[in-house]
Order: C-alpha cells, then sequence, then structure tokens
C-alpha cells in the first residue's frame, strides 16, 4: 500500500530504537524511548498559503529529520509503525 500525504503532511519512518544502554545492558520494550529521529519516506506537495498558492516543502524524500517526541500521528502501512507530521513539526535535517 502506498500512502501519499495531502499539502504539507508527511510521512515518516522512524529511526531504529536503541536496545541496548551505554552500560551494555538489554533494555525492554517499555523502557525504549521512541526516537525522535526519522528517514522521510513520502511527502505532499506543498503548504497552502492564504493566497491559494501552493509552497513547496523544504524537506525531500530520503531526508533524515529531527522531530519532537509526540509530533505527529502514527499510522500502520502494510503492518509497520509509520508517522504523519507537517513540516513545521520538524527541527531540522540532520546532513552527515
Amino acid at each position: 500500500m502506498n500512502v501519499r500525504p495531502l499539502y504539507d503532511r508527511i510521512l515518516i519512518k522512524r529511526a531504529e530504537s536503541e536496545v541496548k544502554s551505554k552500560g551494555g545492558l538489554f533494555l525492554p520494550d517499555a523502557a525504549q524511548e521512541k526516537p525522535s529521529e526519522g528517514i522521510v519516506l513520502a511527502i505532499g506537495h506543498g503548504r497552502l498559503t492564504k493566497d491559494g498558492d501552493v509552497e513547496p516543502l523544504t524537506v525531500k524524500v530520503g531526508d533524515r529529520v529531527v522531530f519532537g517526541r509526540y509530533a505527529g500521528t502514527e499510522i500502520k502501512v502494510d503492518g509497520e509503525d509509520r508517522l504523519v507530521l507537517r513540516e513545521d513539526e520538524i527541527f531540522g535535517i540532520v546532513e552527515v
């Protein structure tokens, strides 16, 4: 199933969470924090302005982004958790 977000919404796959602590202990699922970093899988056409024009988004498919811990809405796509959020919920693009 393909999901194409509308307007300024973005579909993200969260980065893998840490399964080991810094001390080398394995963390149970309940103790693992949800990562606030992910890969952009799909983007909408752009932000709709007050004039009715469409302003293109800054992020692109494949970008690694950082967002708030409680940002967006989680959905299931082909049995996998994905995150849909607006571009203004993204803090920045990670450049390596």
